[in-house]
């Protein structure tokens, strides 16, 4: 496959239309010299489309979404966005730090989850373009104020998105707090490596001995159970539907996979989390990251009534996600890596998103 490192990428921006309080959203499209496209709109810092090479160099897109502005305004299931101010989900929408307990919005069941009613995928972000040798990028920054959604502290957070030379899709975030207070962020693409159809035949393999098993309502018992011996060790590429409908109460908790794997990484070190491999295009994804976890979701409730880009209906398992984040319902889980940020420390997850194309 011809890559033609070092030529020069491009980025330019267009309109995408207003809020329903009127304010303008933008895309940013972002281009590599090896062809390849990522448009990201200042909604939600949403990939609204990924372009990648198979192995015949034929360019798909490989995220599932929306045409339209106004869809991902009326629901969107978290198609492509940045996840905040805590990612993933809060059991019983609680959490007490430093004495004092906080209560969430109940937006999943009786949990709180992705950050609540209005979590940092329907804000905003203030964009401006910023100049790196790896390739074309620019900046998003967002203020969530303090009591927003619950959570307490000015949590400043900035999100620089890249699309590098290597065609890797690289999110740095971070954040910095003026008082105690949670973070746990990531980024809620949902793949689909063929571009159509379903992930069943995409073969995975994670990086992981240990996930968290969860319960009735997908939160973590907070076991850390080994995956050794169960539908869950991905530690040799596996295809999706090879297990996963196997009688396995996990898997029929959660109507397929949706668990947070303990990734087996030295923490806070940038190293691989998963690798994904479409047989019939060859497409080849890995992600990678600075975090301990990373939930690792099959699109279990898609039904084909969500109507996405092109008017295909999205169907059950129509795409995957692969979220490098902290555990769920780590601030309730003495025993989980904390997700508590103080003042004077900066939050920091990196998440590249790597594609090349094998034989």
């Amino acid at each position: 496959m011809p890559h033609s490192h070092g030529a020069p990428g491009s980025i330019t921006s267009t309109g995408f239309g207003k809020t329903t309080e009127g304010r303008a959203v933008e895309i940013y499209a972002l281009r590599n010299g090896n062809g390849m496209e990522a448009r990201i709109a200042t909604y939600g810092g949403i990939i609204v489309s990924l372009t990648a090479p198979d192995r015949a160099g034929r360019f798909a897109d490989v995220v599932l979404g929306y045409d339209h502005l106004e869809d991902y305004l009326k629901f969107t299931p978290y198609f492509g966005a940045l996840v905040g101010r805590y990612a993933n989900r809060i059991g019983g929408a609680k959490f007490t730090l430093n004495g004092r307990t906080y209560a969430l919005a109940q937006n999943d069941g009786l949990h709180s989850i992705h950050g609540g009613v209005k979590g940092f995928d329907k804000a905003v972000w203030d964009a401006k373009v910023v100049k790196l040798a790896e390739g074309p990028a620019f900046e998003l920054t967002y203020l969530s104020r303090d009591g927003e959604e619950g959570f307490p502290g000015n949590l400043t957070v900035k999100a620089v998105h890249t699309l590098t030379n290597e065609n890797a899709v690289r999110i740095d975030l971070s954040a910095t707090t003026d008082a105690p207070t949670l973070c746990n962020l990531t980024h809620h693409s949902y793949f689909n490596l063929a571009g159509k159809g379903d992930v069943l035949k995409h073969e995975v393999y994670i990086n992981a001995s240990r996930f968290t098993p969860v319960d009735g309502a997908l939160i973590p018992t907070g076991e850390i159970r080994p995956v050794a011996g169960t539908p869950f060790d991905f530690r040799k590429p596996t295809a999706i539907g090879a297990r996963i409908h196997a009688d396995d109460p996990q898997l029929k908790l959660a109507k397929g996979y949706d668990q947070n794997f303990v990734i087996d990484n030295p923490p806070g070190q940038l190293g691989l989390h998963a690798r994904v491999h479409e047989p019939v295009t060859g497409r080849v994804m890995e992600v990678w990251s600075t975090k301990p976890g990373m939930q690792f979701y099959t699109s279990n409730h898609f039904d084909g009534s969500l109507v996405g880009k092109g008017g295909s209906r999205y169907q059950r398992h129509a795409a995957l996600c692969l979220e490098p984040h902290y555990f769920p319902d780590s601030p309730n889980k003495p025993n989980f890596p904390s997700a508590v940020l103080h003042p004077g420390q900066t939050y920091c997850n990196t998440i590249i998103y790597k594609f090349s194309a094998g034989l």
